[in-house]
């Protein structure tokens, strides 16, 4: 019997490719090389004009209260020194003693406390004082009267009343803080003694230049032992400047200002007051 299956075709042997023979390339041509960019100089900055500097107020010199040991300077009328006077190591060169002075001033703070703070009790409130309805029957809780403090309306209880906050120290003790103050003021350099500040006439303008050519540094307390009706008149209207009398000088105004100035006579007043 005949194969009835076809003979698989002979596979054509292929033929080898052969290797193109690479084309030389001409050479490239040279580009041509471009140009930086010239960029254009900037304009020039203006200079500018040095800043003139302002002239600066001199600072306040403070004049030297000490010379020698326990000694200052007094001043004169016009901020000059005008001699020294020698300050009684028992009034102005003690130690320190803060709890003193705390005492003295809380005792002057206590003093100036108004108390006259106050709420209405029962008694004092609007309201009639009946009895609203009879005690048993009604089935409502007892009351005695509309001014009860649990109703509506009705009075405060243990509210504040007005009362007195001052109170006392033994006189040893406020000497002793009142030294204690000036020892203070004379330690840190803010005493200043001056021989003394006159106004003929109640003028504010007249006292402001005797104290601006004192130059006093802030708020200034100035003792006098017996300040004339002018003086206290023109000192009113100074804000941070402010006139006692020796007898009147307290721990609270002396710890209360930056500079405490004592005329010659009230420095004088208080060494024989105060001096042990």
């Amino acid at each position: 019997m005949a194969d009835t299956k076809k003979a698989a075709p002979k596979a054509k042997a292929e033929k080898p490719v052969k290797a193109a023979a690479p084309k030389a390339k001409a050479p490239a041509a040279a580009k041509p090389a471009k140009a930086a960019p010239v960029k254009a100089a900037k304009p020039a900055k203006a200079e500018k004009p040095a800043k003139v500097a302002k002239a600066k107020a001199e600072p306040k010199v403070a004049v030297p209260m000490k010379t020698a040991e326990g000694a200052a300077i007094v001043l004169g009328a016009n901020g000059k020194a005008a001699g020294e006077v020698k300050l009684a190591p028992s009034v102005f060169e003690l130690r320190p003693n803060d709890h003193l002075l705390y005492e003295a001033v809380k005792l002057y703070r206590a003093g100036a406390r108004s108390g006259t703070h106050q709420t209405k009790s029962r008694g004092d409130v609007s309201g009639s004082g009946k009895k609203p309805w009879k005690q048993k029957g009604t089935g409502q809780a007892r009351v005695g009267e509309k001014r009860t403090p649990l109703w509506r309306h009705g009075g405060t209880v243990f509210g504040p009343t007005p009362r007195d906050y001052s109170y006392s120290m033994p006189k040893k003790a406020l000497t002793a803080a009142l030294r204690q103050a000036l020892s203070t003021k004379n330690r840190t350099g803010s005493l200043r003694v001056v021989e003394s500040i006159r106004v003929d006439e109640p003028k504010t303008k007249a006292l402001k230049a005797a104290i601006d050519a004192l130059n006093f540094d802030g708020k200034t307390i100035y003792v006098e032992s017996e300040p004339s009706d002018a003086l206290l008149l023109s000192s009113r209207n100074l804000p941070g400047f402010r006139v006692i009398e020796t007898s009147h000088l307290t721990v609270y105004d002396i710890l209360n200002c930056k500079t405490l100035a004592v005329s010659t006579a009230a420095l004088s007043r208080l060494e024989e007051r105060l001096a042990r």
